[in-house]
């Protein structure tokens, strides 16, 4: 099988490729734009395969899709490419609204163009994947706000309510990628995923941002009081998931993936807190480097993912807990200071993206 992923020097899509290069005999093609958050460090390890290819090509580009799509011929997309940081959205939504709205009409069209030229068995087996957010689905109750708040989760028939241009942008990509099934019969598969972690993740992000902070002895910075609630899902569980989706999910479904790691913020900072003391112990507690900033506007407050049709149907469960995703997730830092300042030396230096003024 040949597998085209958008978006694969990204932190998820960076994971999907190391996954099928180590795990299966597929090959796949990389298509990725290579912006601030693109980075092939993240697939040093299968990028001398030969099973592997990269083509810097933006989804924007429809020529250059299209040449790209009846070059390698792939058996299936997944679409990962995407600008994915709320606080970016909040201050320049433009760059969403292009990528996630348009790269993703973009490449629907290339790839219902691609897919009516196949032969009818080739047609038949194709797939278009569209990997997505619960952001999509706006924000739960809190357990601070209601007594059977945790009895609340997100479920494929959630119906959306995004609150952010981000999400915003998100929920009209999984409307457009629908109504190309629906419209012109384009198989298509969507997945929705709770709040992801692991290595190669970019420090704009809340759990690297405090490993690589603390480590310098710079402020933690927790939005509000730090009780906003995550599902966080260990990234290579995701990629598993991923992958399961394209090769055994049934056209036209949606599928949530979500780790079962509900945590407050605050309490994922201390966690990491507590870790570095004992792998990398300071003079003082990396707790009191904690520091609480204004919040953003129209922050949701909890996602939770019911991920009960995927393990039903096509048998996925997250392997890690959040106890050892996290910890492997902090030994993978202290052990790969050197990327993550590589990674740095580019125009990001771990300050707060989006001045949300």
């Amino acid at each position: 099988m040949k597998l085209l992923v958008t978006g694969g020097a990204g932190f998820i899509g960076s994971a999907v490729i190391r996954h099928i290069i180590k795990n299966t005999d597929d090959e796949v093609i990389n298509l990725d734009k290579l912006t601030y958050a693109g980075n092939l460090e993240s697939l040093a390890k299968v990028s001398e395969s030969s099973r592997y290819t990269f083509e810097q090509v933006d989804i924007c580009n429809s020529a250059e899709v299209d040449r790209v799509l009846a070059q390698h011929q792939p058996d299936a997309i997944m679409h990962l490419a995407a600008e994915s940081h709320v606080d970016r959205s909040i201050d320049g939504p433009a760059a969403f609204i292009e990528t996630n709205i348009v790269g993703t009409y973009t490449l629907l069209e290339a790839a219902r163009r691609y897919w009516q030229g196949m032969d009818a068995d080739r047609r038949e087996n194709f797939r278009f994947h569209h990997i997505s957010t619960d952001e999509v689905y706006g924000d739960l109750p809190h357990p601070g706000e209601s007594d059977d708040a945790t009895e609340h989760l997100f479920t494929e028939t959630t119906a959306y309510a995004p609150s952010s241009p981000y999400s915003a942008s998100k929920a009209s990509s999984d409307h457009l990628v629908r109504a190309w099934m629906r419209t012109y019969g384009l198989p298509v598969l969507v997945t929705n995923c709770s709040n992801n972690y692991g290595p190669y993740h970019f420090p704009e992000k809340l759990i690297p941002l405090v490993i690589l902070n603390a480590l310098d002895g710079k402020p933690l910075p927790v939005y509000g009081k730090g009780d906003q609630i995550r599902d966080w899902l260990y990234v290579e569980d995701h990629a598993r998931a991923l992958y399961k989706v394209v090769t055994e999910g049934k056209p036209g479904e949606t599928y949530n993936i979500g780790g079962h790691n509900e945590k407050q913020n605050i309490d994922v900072v201390h966690t990491i807190c507590d870790i570095l003391q004992e792998l990398r112990p300071g003079a003082l507690s990396y707790r009191d480097l904690i520091t609480h900033v204004t919040d953003r506007p129209g922050h949701d407050m909890r996602y939770a993912i019911d991920a009960s049709k995927i393990q039903q149907e096509l048998g996925w469960a997250p392997e890690e807990t959040f106890e050892s995703g996290i910890r492997k997730t902090v030994e993978w830092y202290l052990n790969n200071l050197d990327w993550c300042q590589r990674v740095q030396d580019g125009s990001y230096q771990r300050e707060r993206l989006g001045v949300t003024n």
